[in-house]
């Protein structure tokens, strides 16, 4: 892991935490000792319209960052081809977190119907199905508005009787898509913060599962996904503005307890 190191603005609070895990996507190739790459014929759910692919064009590290590209390129896997493929990664079983801080520094792409996340899901669904173990969503972003993110978390009961609660951060000047950013998330015992390049937006401290007493569902242990997906119910289809190939650009993530 190199040298410990400790957040710097966790300990001018009184709160210091150590480097516990981190990829600063130096080499060039993903290490799959951190990341498994997802291959998903059928999208991500939403009615999205890519296939998940774990093919280079999709997903690749090269010149310090982990680069996640939708296409438009008639992509194929077992035996079904869709107009649009790109990536998905997840730590699942290689970094799975209860509590801590996660920061994840991105740049990310524009254009209608292109939805780059960085968000968590529960390691073992110890409250029941989707939405009842949880959903951390440290950014969300509609690329037909590249100028704020979301920061959303789901919960409740399964799906449909899920119930979810967040807000949105908007750049004062430019977009999410003109340079990096560090998306983080502080996450404590009945608290979740949101914050961007530091600054915290949200606070929750209200949920519920219909799983168990709170602070569940957000009392397990976490992995991370990062993911471009491609039109679908949250957002709507591309159109003949959308530029292609699209790319997420990861610098580093960094998890701290």
């Amino acid at each position: 892991m190199g040298q410990e190191k400790v957040d710097p603005q966790a300990a001018s609070a009184g709160t210091a935490m150590k480097l516990v895990w981190q990829d600063e996507f130096d080499g060039d190739s993903l290490d799959y000792a951190k990341w498994g790459v997802e291959v998903n014929a059928f999208g991500g759910g939403n009615s999205e319209l890519q296939i998940y692919t774990d093919r280079s064009e999709n997903v690749r590290v090269e010149d310090g960052n982990l680069v996640i590209e939708a296409r438009k390129d008639n992509a194929g896997i077992s035996g079904t081809e869709r107009e649009y493929s790109s990536g998905r990664v997840r730590t699942k079983h290689r970094g799975d977190w209860k509590y801590g801080r996660i920061d994840v520094r991105a740049k990310l792409p524009e254009g209608a119907g292109i939805w780059s996340a960085i968000w968590m899901l529960p390691t073992d669904d110890a409250y029941g199905g989707w939405a009842a173990s949880g959903e951390i969503d440290i950014m969300e972003m509609k690329g037909q508005e590249p100028d704020q993110v979301l920061g959303t978390l789901h919960y409740g009961d399964v799906w449909p009787r899920n119930a979810y609660s967040g807000d949105k951060y908007k750049l004062q000047n430019g977009t999410f898509a003109d340079d990096f950013h560090t998306f983080s998330v502080v996450w404590k015992p009945g608290q979740i913060d949101w914050l961007i390049d530091g600054k915290k937006y949200q606070t929750q401290t209200k949920w519920s599962s219909t799983g168990g007493e709170f602070p569940a569902p957000f009392d397990q242990e976490f992995h991370l996904l990062l993911n471009v997906a491609v039109g679908g119910n949250f957002l709507g289809s591309p159109n003949d503005s959308t530029p292609f190939p699209a790319q997420m650009l990861v610098d580093y993530v960094r998890v701290y307890q």
